[in-house]
């Protein structure tokens, strides 16, 4: 089955990537084996990552992107991650309405994600989804996330450049940023700039930038769009492809990838090793003690006891 699977992907055929997807999101072992077949065929693509704020209008930058990726004879994948709820009708299910237009298009894949409770699995699963759109031939994976928690953080460092959405009323998510999205951005996009105080903002994020950039990373450009207008698009077009070629030049895509690659790694066996640690008779153990008011194991010896529990 994954050999034909395999071939399916290799080919661009929409429905295999569909299926392998479909595995990927059930879960299970089984698809283990098709992820390291294809993994030499999945490292030519650029993955970007569009995260902030809901109501931000990352689905109507990552259309636009589409668009003007298209015009440049490229191919893309869109893995849309919802980490509240795949039914919830939120921004996921706009992305599914917003970009069905693509859906006869074999240059474009677009797939909704929802993390159904998941944390770290969902990081890992968007990765594993990734894989596929990269051997299948994709030249660019855009991650687009809700919200700005430790979920998308995940997901987001997983990509070769991580874009931030902002819109001009976003000062408080300015002033939070020094410790958070600052680290996870490559560029800023202060979207919906038609509105006022896009100026003031565009300013204040900029001396914010100058002024808390981590060392040992280029300071991330600032661009204004107006997305339902197109408005600033093909400059910030322009400006992720200048990012890039500065990343590469500097050596700093390569040491991203690297850093990536490891982390994902110890994802993998931490998630692993915490899936065969809690077996039934563990779970039952933790659940007799933790649901009794009068709690008298403390949770240092309660860990350590079921570390060393043999009664499995």
């Amino acid at each position: 089955m994954h050999e034909s699977l395999i071939h399916g992907i290799l080919k661009n055929e929409h429905g295999s990537i569909s299926k392998a997807v479909t595995l990927i999101e059930n879960g299970g072992t089984e698809i283990v084996p098709l992820l390291n077949n294809i993994h030499e065929y999945s490292a030519n693509s650029l993955r970007i990552g569009i995260t902030g704020p809901p109501g931000a209008g990352k689905s109507t930058i990552t259309n636009a992107l589409i668009e003007i990726l298209l015009k440049n004879k490229k191919t893309v994948g869109v893995i849309a991650v919802d980490p509240t709820s795949p039914f919830s009708g939120g921004s996921l299910l706009g992305d599914r309405i917003r970009m069905n237009h693509y859906a006869w298009d074999d240059r474009v894949f677009v797939r909704s994600m929802g993390s159904n409770g998941e944390l770290g699995g969902l990081a890992r699963k968007s990765q594993d989804v990734g894989d596929i759109l990269a051997a299948s031939g994709k030249d660019v994976v855009l991650y687009e996330t809700v919200g700005v928690g430790q979920s998308e953080h995940d997901i987001v460092k997983a990509a070769d450049l991580c874009i931030v959405v902002l819109v001009p009323e976003s000062g408080d998510e300015v002033q939070m940023m020094k410790a958070g999205l600052i680290e996870i951005a490559d560029l800023f996009v202060i979207n919906k700039s038609d509105r006022e105080g896009a100026g003031r903002l565009s300013s204040m994020l900029k001396n914010v930038l100058h002024n808390f950039n981590p060392e040992g990373k280029i300071e991330p450009p600032v661009f204004n769009t107006v997305g339902t207008e197109g408005k600033g698009i093909q400059k910030l077009y322009k400006g992720i492809i200048s990012h890039l070629e500065a990343m590469k030049e500097l050596g700093y895509l390569d040491k991203r990838r690297l850093e990536g690659y490891h982390q994902r790694v110890l994802a993998l066996v931490s998630e692993t090793l915490e899936a065969a640690f809690w077996t039934d008779e563990k779970i039952a153990l933790l659940n007799e003690v933790s649901n009794t008011s009068d709690i008298v194991v403390a949770p240092h010896a309660m860990a350590q006891n079921l570390m060393s529990n043999k009664n499995e």
